[in-house]
């Protein structure tokens, strides 16, 4: 799901009962003074395809509709398995026990706050299976230079609130990073640093006036460790008597710093599919195809965004975003159907002035075939589609465009 904020009060009195309520949520954009409206999209593992668009009530929580997009999924599968992706929202007691239910397959990130520190650093990343897979913005790097996976599996277990809700027991797999543990040390370091560099200051200041007594010091050393996210390993002492001059002395627990480190890198996925059907580093992989949808929602706020579009009516809003739904659904099939058409390599030149070879996305083709014109013609001199560009003709072969057919035919 995403939110999108509006402006305006839009009082509930005055919307329709029957249509998605705008109201205040926990906007993406952070913009807790707006209210907001939700949509939720759901897509193919096949190039990405919108098969499922919701508009949702700003207040609506994400978790709580899961369940929802689930059997709607079903409906359109008919008879059919399918495997759900999803992000953290999935996990919850309740969704997984609909999901196991129903006999749907899933994987989904763990929330952080479900698998404690210790449990990473306990593992041993030399025993962890090596992942062959590489990521697509990484294909044409060293080697050296890719990132790389390593995974480890053991289970995951769910309780729910009453002591007669089953316990739930799932394959949890454990995954490392090696982008991700560079990000979290590069994110500590720059974090340590500021830190530091604060603390060196404060240190200098402790006998002047701003910070002349004990409690200053403290109440400064605070805000410095909140602020820079070092509580957990920021040591600190303040020396001298009453009547002297305070001296603060500082330094970083070494063996707390350790203790992240160990860390780094590490998440882990939940999965309901068996171990015959894939093994560890085949779920991970799978997951990997998740990134499809949030790059839907890039382009649905992105290239598809529409001007600001004053719409008072809650039934409007509801409205628009499904239209706004379907031209992503148009976007995404044009963007298929070039890159099928191009073959298992995917990828051309000519979408960049550099003529290097890239995979054609849906704004690119759009924006080369938006160039297009069309010259008006008439009864004798029939309507003509000017080219400029040879990319323009090449986008059109790929997508089996007949540009002699500048109109309908009449039936």
């Amino acid at each position: 799901m995403t939110s999108m904020s509006v402006h305006g009060d839009f009082p509930a009195e005055d919307q329709d009962e029957q249509f998605p309520v705008i109201g205040y949520g926990r906007p993406k954009d952070r913009r807790v003074d707006l209210k907001q409206v939700q949509a939720g999209l759901a897509v193919s593992a096949d190039g990405g395809i919108p098969v499922h668009a919701r508009v949702f009530d700003g207040g609506a929580a994400e978790v709580s509709q899961v369940v929802g997009a689930m059997k709607d999924l079903q409906g359109m599968a008919g008879a059919r398995e399918f495997l759900m992706v999803a992000d953290s929202k999935l996990v919850s007691y309740a969704n997984i026990s609909a999901l196991l239910a129903a006999g749907v397959d899933f994987i989904a990130p763990v929330p952080a706050a479900q698998v404690k520190d210790e449990v990473y650093a306990a593992l041993d990343l030399a025993q962890a299976q090596a992942v062959d897979w590489v990521p697509e913005r990484d294909v044409d790097k060293p080697a050296a230079e890719r990132e790389s996976y390593r995974v480890l599996e053991d289970v995951h277990t769910m309780a729910g609130r009453r002591k007669r809700d089953p316990v739930h027991r799932v394959r949890r797999v454990l995954v490392h990073s090696t982008a991700v543990a560079a990000g979290q040390r590069r994110a500590r370091e720059k974090r340590l640093a500021r830190a530091g560099e604060e603390m060196d200051k404060l240190a200098g200041a402790a006998c002047g006036w701003h910070y002349g007594t004990h409690q200053k010091i403290t109440a400064r050393i605070g805000v410095i460790a909140a602020k820079r996210h070092v509580t957990s390993c920021l040591r600190w002492t303040i020396t001298g008597d009453e009547g002297e001059p305070p001296a603060l002395q500082w330094h970083f627990d070494q063996d707390v710093l350790a203790a992240e480190a160990a860390v780094d890198g590490w998440w882990a996925l939940l999965t309901s599919i068996p171990a015959e059907q894939a093994g560890p580093d085949q779920i991970l992989v799978h997951y990997k195809g998740q990134g499809a949808v949030e790059r839907r929602y890039h382009d649905f706020k992105g290239p598809l965004a529409v001007a600001p579009v004053f719409v008072q009516h809650n039934r409007r809003v509801a409205a628009l975003i499904q239209v706004i739904c379907l031209a992503l659904l148009v976007f995404s099939l044009i963007e298929r159907q070039v890159r099928r058409a191009l073959g298992s390599e995917q990828t051309m030149v000519g979408l960049y002035p550099d003529q290097r070879r890239v995979r054609p996305t849906g704004r690119m083709i759009f924006y080369h075939l938006g160039e297009l014109t069309l010259r008006i013609g008439n009864t004798t001199d029939p309507p003509t589609i000017q080219i400029t560009r040879g990319v323009q003709l090449h986008l059109l072969d790929l997508l089996e465009t007949d540009i002699t057919r500048t109109r309908w035919p009449q039936t």
